[in-house]
């Protein structure tokens, strides 16, 4: 099993020193540490995530300050871009990086993300695919067909030519089967989480993906993001993340909530009871708490991490930034790190 850091933090109004030394000392311990890579996400408009309008961005600074680990979007938003913009950007911190860049995907989730390009939100999931597909030919070296200012048809690719090849992708998915299977067509990897499913069915939607990868002549790479902190008391480790977890989810509700598009039970948050919602951030706590997080001790998170296994994931990308204290979340790097060596080991792929 692979481990990486994910980041999505709660609040980006909150004042603080620096906003981001917890990616910035993060991504630091992991590069020295063995993790896999550091993924930085896409959201616009809403606290909730707020500090990352810009994986590109963000990700140039990881380059920067790092020298091994892999420096991914989780996700890049492709229906807000354009394609050329994207590979361009990605390139230059393929560069800094000295070839270190992979890409998640993903469509879009909120329409009032798409007050950047309201022209893609209708079609954004077939976008999706065929962005992916453009950006994948410009990292190759191949132009686009385009028209310039003057109305006149040109052929161009983007500069500086990236490190790699062929750039790494994935796509990322809410849950939805046939995104998973659009992703192993594409020969591409998936990136998931434990939001509205849980391992099991996880495990189902996962067999689906190798099989329409397999069908491309890939067996394709699954990421599942959970949120994670560890530490050496349970009781204690529960109270420590209990509030600023409620917190984070109750953040977040509106927007989970809101984007069940065409669904029988959308619900509409801004019509809830506070009662009503303090008992979903309740029972969301409970069950991520017990069951679908890397929260407790390391020992209780292992048995997380070989269910994980079992159901075919690949890398777990633990996401840190949802509201502790910045010390409290890098002083629990360490007892992270105890358990991706624990988990990572040979006898423990056989157990």
């Amino acid at each position: 099993m692979d481990f990486s850091l994910f980041y999505f933090a709660n609040d980006s109004r909150e004042l603080d020193a620096n906003r981001y030394q917890l990616l910035l000392d993060g991504a630091r311990f992991a590069d020295r540490n063995g993790f896999t890579a550091v993924w930085t996400p896409e959201r616009h408009f809403h606290p909730f995530g707020g500090l990352y309008p810009n994986p590109s961005v963000t990700g140039a600074a990881v380059a920067t300050i790092t020298e091994r680990i892999q420096i991914r979007a989780g996700s890049v938003v492709a229906p807000l871009h354009h394609p050329l913009r994207i590979a361009e950007e990605w390139s230059v911190v393929d560069n800094l990086s000295g070839g270190r860049v992979g890409l998640s995907f993903a469509s879009g989730w909120h329409a009032v993300d798409f007050a950047l390009k309201p022209e893609n939100y209708a079609d954004r999931r077939q976008v999706l695919i065929d962005y992916t597909d453009q950006v994948r030919r410009l990292w190759r070296g191949e132009q686009v067909d385009v028209v310039d200012g003057t109305g006149a048809p040109q052929r161009i690719g983007v500069f500086p030519p990236p490190v790699q090849p062929e750039l790494p992708v994935w796509i990322t998915s809410a849950g939805g089967v046939e995104t998973f299977r659009n992703a192993g067509r594409a020969g591409a990897g998936l990136l998931t989480h434990l939001l509205g499913q849980d391992v099991d069915d996880l495990a189902g939607k996962i067999a689906e993906y190798r099989a329409a990868a397999r069908e491309q002549g890939s067996e394709g790479h699954v990421v599942l993001m959970v949120h994670t902190f560890l530490g050496e008391d349970e009781d204690v480790v529960r109270e420590q993340v209990r509030g600023p977890m409620c917190d984070y989810l109750r953040s977040s509700l509106g927007l989970l909530l809101g984007s069940q598009q065409g669904s029988a039970r959308k619900v509409d948050p801004a019509k809830l009871r506070p009662k009503d919602v303090d008992f979903l951030v309740e029972r969301a706590f409970d069950r991520y708490y017990d069951d679908g997080a890397l929260l407790g001790t390391v020992d209780k998170a292992a048995r997380v991490v070989e269910r994980a296994r079992a159901a075919d994931v690949d890398e777990i990308a633990c996401l840190i930034d949802f509201g502790l204290p910045q010390r409290t979340v890098l002083a629990g790097l360490e007892q992270l790190n105890r358990l991706r060596e624990l988990t990572s080991s040979p006898l423990a792929a056989t157990t």
